[in-house]
């Protein structure tokens, strides 16, 4: 069984750091988790401003929670990932904390399925 088991092809500039893999086994439906470091406003955490499509901009639909105490959003899919096609994950600037600041650069991540 591979290490990882989800391929990153690519990440915004500044954040590939971040990214981690904590799968325990092979599922075509993984949630993504994404943590922020200050509260954001709940009305902007939505599939416009958070959301997963494939290279040919199709999204994919995805159900979207926020967990106000842990201060991350999940964002799952509601059909599975295709193995061997590649995805785009995108957080927008429109995500903003408590405050009203926008995030300062969207964010987005490729990434596919491994056999």
């Amino acid at each position: 069984m591979p290490d990882n088991l989800i391929q990153i092809e690519s990440v915004t500039q500044g954040v590939s750091d971040k990214v981690k893999q904590a799968l325990k086994f092979k599922t075509g439906k993984f949630v993504w988790r994404i943590k922020f470091s200050a509260p954001l406003d709940p009305a902007t955490v939505n599939n416009k401003n958070l959301y997963v499509t494939n290279l040919n901009q199709m999204p994919l639909k995805t159900y979207i929670r926020y967990d106000t105490v842990n201060q991350y959003i999940e964002i799952e899919p509601l059909e599975a990932y295709t193995q061997n096609q590649s995805y785009i994950l995108t957080i927008s600037k429109n995500v903003k904390s408590k405050g009203g600041k926008n995030l300062k650069a969207p964010v987005t991540l490729q990434f596919k399925i491994q056999d």
